[in-house]
């Protein structure tokens, strides 16, 4: 594999036109954006994320556009996210969260849409379990709705609850499915071959697509993440590079490393990526999926 340095001074000869497909911004003005009944002030860390900082991130390693992800201090009020979409229409896209178990999830989606967000993060909640979390209504209804308004639906989950999106991809298969973080294969320090085997059979349902991010919190979680190197071939023999998309999950990267650390894991150091899998994990998944 190339060296870490070697990555490095890679990055000023970079296309500048790839997309980072996982990224948090929250602000410190609670007056104007208030926090989720919940969450206080001193649970904000860094204090704030501004999308100013990770533009200036990107711009460094090739980076131009940003996927963000509703951030949990909010909840479900995506008030920040959406002003930062309409101020950067450019750059950003959006990933929100609505109540599931709300009225109609399926209409706050819509209207969310409208706003630039093209998927929705769900996770199991408060009572459920690994097996039955996807078992509501409200998450029926966001599924279809997600197959209608082709709007991706996004699991924060570990490995075992991938089975409970098999069974869901297997109801609605029109719907996409972006998998975050692959599934947290790794984040006890142990990446398992069983675990892999259940994010690989994913890839039977076709519209089932994977993240490949937040290094810094699987396997060893030091740069330069070699050692997640096999784990994202065995994702690459299955899924290919057009269901695979890079994404950096910072703030937390740079808090526990450096943005360009991420980015040179799939840009430089995997040998068996072609320029043409570059393209496609550094940019045209996430395009498709996100900014279509």
């Amino acid at each position: 594999m190339a060296s870490a340095a070697a990555g490095i001074l890679s990055a000023a000869n970079r296309p500048g036109n790839w997309i980072d497909a996982h990224v948090h911004v929250w602000t410190g003005d609670l007056k104007r954006y208030p926090l989720a009944p919940g969450y206080t002030r001193e649970q904000m860390k860094p204090p704030q994320f501004l999308p100013e900082e990770i533009i200036r991130h990107g711009k460094g390693s090739g980076v131009n556009r940003i996927v963000l992800i509703q951030m949990s201090y909010y909840q479900f009020d995506n008030s920040y996210m959406l002003d930062v979409i309409k101020a950067h229409p450019k750059v950003f896209g959006g990933v929100g969260i609505v109540d599931s178990n709300g009225p109609d999830p399926a209409a706050k989606m819509r209207e969310l849409k409208k706003g630039g967000v093209r998927g929705f993060r769900i996770y199991p909640g408060k009572g459920s379990t690994a097996q039955n979390w996807l078992d509501s209504p409200g998450y029926h209804k966001m599924f279809q709705c997600g197959a209608e308004e082709r709007l991706a639906m996004c699991p924060l989950i570990n490995p075992d609850a991938l089975a409970a999106v098999g069974r869901h991809c297997e109801r609605y298969p029109n719907t996409p499915v972006v998998i975050d973080h692959m599934a947290r294969i790794g984040a006890t320090g142990t990446i398992r071959e069983e675990d892999i085997k259940e994010l690989v059979a994913l890839a039977r349902h076709k519209n089932v697509k994977v993240k490949v991010s937040a290094f810094y919190a699987l396997g060893a979680k030091k740069a330069p993440y070699d050692d997640l190197a096999p784990l994202i071939r065995r994702l690459y023999d299955t899924f290919g590079p057009q269901r695979l998309m890079w994404a950096s999950d910072c703030p937390f990267q740079t808090v526990n490393g450096t943005y360009e650390a991420s980015v040179s894991l799939v840009a430089d150091r995997l040998p068996f990526l072609s320029s043409t899998d570059k393209d496609w994990i550094l940019r045209k998944t996430a395009d498709e999926t996100y900014y279509q």
